[in-house]
């Protein structure tokens, strides 16, 4: 921004992993920023989807190759071929084309026992990847539209989770959501949203006192 002499930015970042509650799911985790320079303004929003095909493996012969290539959506989304998961010198990024894969697939194999191919996550070679961060984007809108109603400044987002929803039978607080708080970042003016999954009491299946 600063090079470019603008006052206004948007910029992305992702990273692929194990899915933070689903331990067993890959997951892509995209976050999002909106800044306005002039206005000291800073919005972040965040989206975590397991449509993902981050994946990797060690081959050591084509028809491996052509299988995994199938199995992650190639050629519409790209691969990346090395000889070892270390190895940081010779990587071929961005492969778009069978032969392509191949021909580089057959030039490694001959410098070792197996190759390392990999999905590659940049954005421009992942369509997958570009649905996730258009989520993340939509969010981002939804967050700079929501104004205080105090101030009228954007970003009015929650800034608070309170949990303790009552159980259903026996009346007593259960570790499900009751409310969300939201914050202006500009006035600190706060407002709760009571029952915002649209649930004014929790099953006892998800009571501690009820269910133990």
């Amino acid at each position: 921004m600063k090079k470019s002499k603008c006052d206004l930015g948007i910029a992305s970042e992702g990273s692929f992993g194990p899915h933070p509650s689903l331990f067993f799911v890959n997951a892509d985790d995209e976050c999002i920023i909106f800044i306005d320079q002039t206005n000291a303004i800073e919005i972040t929003a965040r989206a975590i989807d397991t449509s993902t095909n981050f994946d990797d493996k060690t081959i050591t012969n084509e028809q491996e190759l052509v299988d995994f290539a199938k199995q992650i959506g190639f050629p519409e989304h790209g691969l990346i071929l090395r000889k070892h998961q270390k190895d940081k010198k010779l990587i071929y990024k961005g492969i778009e084309d069978m032969n392509q894969l191949k021909l580089i697939f057959n030039q490694l194999i001959k410098q070792s026992s197996s190759v390392y191919v990999e999905t590659d996550m940049r954005a421009m070679y992942n369509p997958t990847r570009m649905e996730v961060i258009a989520k993340a984007t939509k969010h981002l809108i939804e967050k700079i539209k929501s104004t205080c109603p105090d101030c009228q400044w954007p970003g009015f987002d929650i800034s608070e989770v309170r949990k303790g929803l009552l159980c259903g039978f026996c009346g007593m607080p259960t570790a499900s959501t009751l409310s969300f708080i939201y914050t202006c970042k500009q006035c600190g003016y706060q407002k709760e949203n009571l029952y915002p999954h649209q649930k004014t009491k929790e099953d006892p299946t998800y009571c501690d006192y009820c269910n133990p």
